[in-house]
């Protein structure tokens, strides 16, 4: 845990319940090791685009569209392009997008996201990007969606601090190390990059926000 799991747990007893289609979802997603964002850093998400109310959004990662119903329910004036390159994640995304009545708002897209943002660039522009894919993608995802963020964009990657692994790799288990030494790269990265003004945030599982200057 990065943060204390009293705190946590204390944070977590602090935010609303979510009903209906939002409880079901977040079952759903326990039960079959779905992973979606935890209760703190999803609501951390949430603030941070209330603060910049973005019209447009690109979601790297789907998963089952949790995230991206969540964002579209706390934004209603925001519409979602969101990519998935699982299948049974993808068929979820757009049942449970249809089942909340907000498929007019969120677009989800199958397909490997490094493959499918080059067509995404070609016809879309966004105020906002949130990366929650593959770990190890982390660099060429930022790098290739970025083209496609409008002036004065923002950048959200979650899992950036990994455990807290990163701050400890030789701590990381023996199939974990190559990853976490990706995640601790695309820290370095981001937060050198001159091109964004960078701050990663211990919410979560490590929040990195990356203001385009």
């Amino acid at each position: 845990m990065i943060v204390h799991p009293k705190i946590e747990k204390y944070l977590e007893n602090l935010v609303q319940d979510r009903t209906g289609l939002l409880e079901e979802m977040e079952h759903y997603a326990k039960e079959n090791n779905v992973p979606i964002m935890d209760i703190v850093g999803m609501e951390a998400l949430l603030q941070f685009l209330r603060l910049k109310q973005p019209k447009t959004i690109l979601e790297i990662g789907a998963a089952i569209g949790y995230s991206a119903i969540r964002m579209a329910l706390t934004l209603p004036q925001v519409t979602i392009v969101t990519i998935e390159r699982d299948e049974k994640r993808y068929s979820d995304a757009v049942s449970f997008i249809k089942k909340a009545d907000l498929e007019e708002r969120i677009q989800v897209i199958f397909g490997d996201a490094l493959d499918v943002l080059e067509d995404v660039k070609e016809k879309y522009s966004f105020d906002a990007i949130f990366i929650d894919a593959a770990k190890g993608q982390y660099q060429k995802f930022f790098t290739t969606s970025q083209q496609c963020l409008n002036e004065n964009g923002m950048i959200i990657s979650d899992n950036v601090l990994f455990r807290g692994l990163v701050a400890s790799i030789e701590d990381a288990e023996k199939r974990h190390k190559n990853m976490v030494k990706k995640i601790d790269a695309y820290n370095e990265e981001i937060m050198n990059d001159p091109q964004f003004d960078t701050m990663i945030l211990p919410i979560g599982d490590g929040i990195a926000i990356s203001l385009k200057k």
